[in-house]
């Protein structure tokens, strides 16, 4: 039997349960699916504190779509009403016109009463969400989207390394993206240390992997290194100590941390990162975590020092 905890989901154990993605229409470049890749026609919505969707932020960029498929980003800090639109003039996103993206939810699904997540691709004339399956978005990006990729967009997931690039990134999953959650909701002593060893084993294991070699799959980047970095780039920040995953920093792991600035020093990545933003919605928004809501004002870490893997 699950239970609620700090709002969220978890099992009997107080093991952290992940909301499963309701909206997992595909776009495709045949629209086969009912939905077809077409320049306009998407906006792709975003929290910038959000790992998950960060990553098709980094994606989204790295490829050239920006013509393609606008962008949309939201306040870090929701309220009882989820994602706001008050970055922009009059608390309105300019191009779906909502104040919140509950609008494009329940313009999907009137009867949706989950969490409105992000990332979330809304297309535009409907106003209605058509996606928000953030593991599925940006492999159809590199996939679906090709005929709008800019000339030299790199091929983030090559059809001759999918099969090692899905058996890294399950576990990367499980036990470093998810893993961090699983420590900061657990809803019990047991729960909390299984997550935090299985947590450092995987950093481990990754370290070790990453030391005779620049990217986690083959000589290239790849949608595995994209994964782990937004993370990786969170972990010193907010889940060290608000999710208590403090064995040690990323800075105190040399392999992975000089790794992490490898890829922030790389074009499309650094630019993405909001260390304003990420802390302030850890911070503020996790109030049964942190209820005085007070955000720290460090680390102070120097992402731009050489990191020696060229």
């Amino acid at each position: 039997m699950a239970t609620v905890q700090f709002g969220k989901e978890t099992s009997a154990r107080g093991e952290f349960v992940r909301q499963k993605n309701r909206f997992t229409d595909r776009i495709t470049a045949d629209g086969s699916s009912g939905w077809k890749a077409e320049p306009g026609r998407y906006r792709l919505v975003v929290c910038l504190a959000c790992p998950w969707a960060h990553r098709a932020l980094i994606v989204r960029g790295l490829l050239g779509l920006d013509d393609a498929i606008s962008l949309a980003v939201v306040d870090p800090v929701r309220d009882e009403r989820g994602w706001r639109f008050t970055l922009d003039e009059g608390d309105r996103d300019p191009v779906l016109g909502i104040e919140y993206l509950s609008e494009a939810y329940h313009r999907a699904d009137p009867e949706f009463d989950g969490r409105f997540t992000v990332p979330a691709i809304v297309e535009v004339e409907s106003g209605r969400v058509v996606t928000n399956d953030y593991p599925r978005i940006t492999l159809d990006l590199s996939t679906q989207w090709r005929e709008f990729h800019a000339p030299g967009a790199p091929d983030l997931y090559p059809e001759h390394l999918r099969a090692e690039i899905d058996e890294v990134i399950e576990p990367i999953f499980r036990n470093v993206n998810n893993g961090v959650y699983r420590c900061g909701f657990a809803g019990s002593q047991e729960a909390y240390e299984e997550a935090y060893d299985a947590l450092f084993a995987e950093l481990d294991r990754l370290s070790a992997r990453l030391e005779h070699q620049r990217y986690l799959v083959g000589d290239q980047l790849t949608e595995a290194d994209i994964r782990l970095f937004t993370t990786l780039v969170r972990f010193d920040a907010v889940y060290h100590g608000h999710f208590k995953c403090n064995r040690n920093k990323l800075t105190e792991m040399p392999v992975l941390w000089a790794y992490a600035r490898d890829l922030f020093q790389t074009p499309g990545f650094g630019e993405t990162v909001d260390f304003d933003h990420i802390k302030r919605h850890y911070y503020y928004t996790h109030d049964a975590i942190n209820p005085t809501r007070i955000v720290p004002k460090g680390p102070v870490t120097d992402w731009t020092e050489p990191h020696g893997r060229g």
